[in-house]
């Protein structure tokens, strides 16, 4: 513990001799992750980043070797870790990339193996929807151990005695990983950081501008999301896109956000009334959604006697409705302001 004090967590596990780390179990890697996201973002950047890069180093040149390095040659072999480490090239570091950079147990490390990324936001509200057994909107501690259990069950066999033991572990070290806001279990923004999708397709920069976006652009979006090929975006289908559509603007929501903003977007786009969204409708959703006319209003806060503060972000898109408009430019007139507000 003296190294956690002293500022260096990484020596307490790294030996001089073998030059290697020593194993860690999931809960000591738990706890160096958070000894350096200490903002809880989610990832080492910034100052983590310099600190732990700094610390690294600290770990595996000898200090008599390393005062023999000038400014320039120690920045150089920064980036050269920083480039083997950082493997998605985002000049950050996230729990995936640690695990694979610090030994831990095999069965843990699978956690957090890039093939075990979704396909979809449609796959990940199937799991979501599978565990979250009592409908209850959150991952609760025992509905994680069942999860854990199901998807490390073939890295474990059931009747090794320390299979409860591991799992227990295991489910108290995601919750000092992932439970953010610390109320002991998942919400549904917390649980997609677990389990990642393979891409968000709403994030790519075809979307920043509706002038750019093409037919087969809002074809490509729609096959995504309608995986029965039904003609028709619904259910698990329809909460998978709004997951992703949250994920653009807000960091942390749960389901009732979720359910909020299905009520709003079939509101103002289901134009029918069927409770599902269409081609059709998906194509105006997405302009006006990507529309120069598009505002995000970052600026909301609840302040409290305390001096904290709370997220009051508001989301303002200001969507052109041809079930509202009377104008003959019915992409461009600003006559449905469709406000989601973070919910405390």
């Amino acid at each position: 513990m003296e190294n956690y004090r002293s500022g260096n967590c990484l020596l307490s596990y790294f030996d001089p001799n073998t030059k290697k780390f020593r194993n860690f179990t999931a809960s000591q890697f738990g706890d160096v992750w958070n000894h350096f996201d200490q903002d809880g973002n989610g990832f080492i950047d910034g100052e983590e980043l310099e600190m732990f890069m700094g610390k690294l180093v600290e770990c595996i040149i000898p200090k008599h070797a390393r005062n023999q390095l000038s400014e320039d040659d120690t920045r150089e072999l920064v980036n050269e870790l920083l480039k083997v480490i950082d493997t998605n090239n985002d000049n950050r570091i996230d729990i995936r990339e640690l695990a694979q950079l610090l030994p831990t147990d095999e069965e843990f490390l699978i956690l957090f193996q890039r093939e075990n990324k979704l396909n979809s936001s449609v796959d990940f509200m199937k799991v979501w929807r599978e565990f979250d057994k009592d409908h209850s909107g959150f991952i609760e501690a025992d509905e994680l151990k069942d999860f854990l259990t199901e998807l490390l069950s073939f890295g474990i066999h059931k009747d090794d005695e320390k299979f409860d033991e591991k799992i227990i572990e295991y489910t108290d070290t995601i919750l000092k990983l992932f439970d953010h806001n610390r109320d002991g279990k998942l919400q549904l923004s917390e649980m997609s950081r677990l389990i990642p999708v393979e891409e968000n397709f709403l994030c790519r920069p075809i979307f920043k501008h509706a002038g750019k976006i093409t037919a087969a652009d809002v074809d490509r979006v729609f096959a995504l999301y309608d995986t029965d090929k039904n003609g028709t975006i619904e259910d698990l289908e329809l909460y998978g896109f709004l997951k992703d559509l949250l994920e653009l603007v807000e960091e942390d929501f749960d389901e009732s956000d979720l359910d909020y903003t299905r009520s709003m977007i079939l509101q103002n786009w289901d134009f029918n009334n069927d409770g599902k969204i269409s081609l059709e409708e998906m194509r105006m959703l997405l302009l006006a959604y990507s529309s120069k006319d598009s505002k995000i209003d970052n600026d909301n806060y609840n302040y409290h006697n305390d001096g904290s503060k709370t997220s009051n972000k508001k989301i303002s898109m200001v969507k052109s409705n041809p079930r509202h408009s009377t104008g003959e430019n019915v992409e461009r007139q600003n006559i449905i302001k469709t406000t989601w507000s973070k919910r405390k």
